[in-house]
């Protein structure tokens, strides 16, 4: 479940970022950059803050 829940939020804030960046300021696709580095990330270390945070939240794996 929580990890259904992580790639939901990062494909939103992808997406989102993106329509910004196209639409608003160009400067939002530093955010887009800052989401896709921190799942490379968490792909290589095993450690997602998100997960952390959705454990305190409660979610169950």
């Amino acid at each position: 479940m929580k990890n259904r829940i992580i790639r939901g939020i990062a494909g939103t804030f992808i997406l989102m970022s993106l329509l910004l960046g196209i639409y608003v300021n160009e400067n939002w696709f530093w955010f887009t950059g800052f989401v896709g580095l921190n799942l490379l990330q968490s792909s290589i270390t095993k450690w997602c803050l998100m997960e952390d945070i959705l454990a305190k939240l409660g979610v169950k794996e």
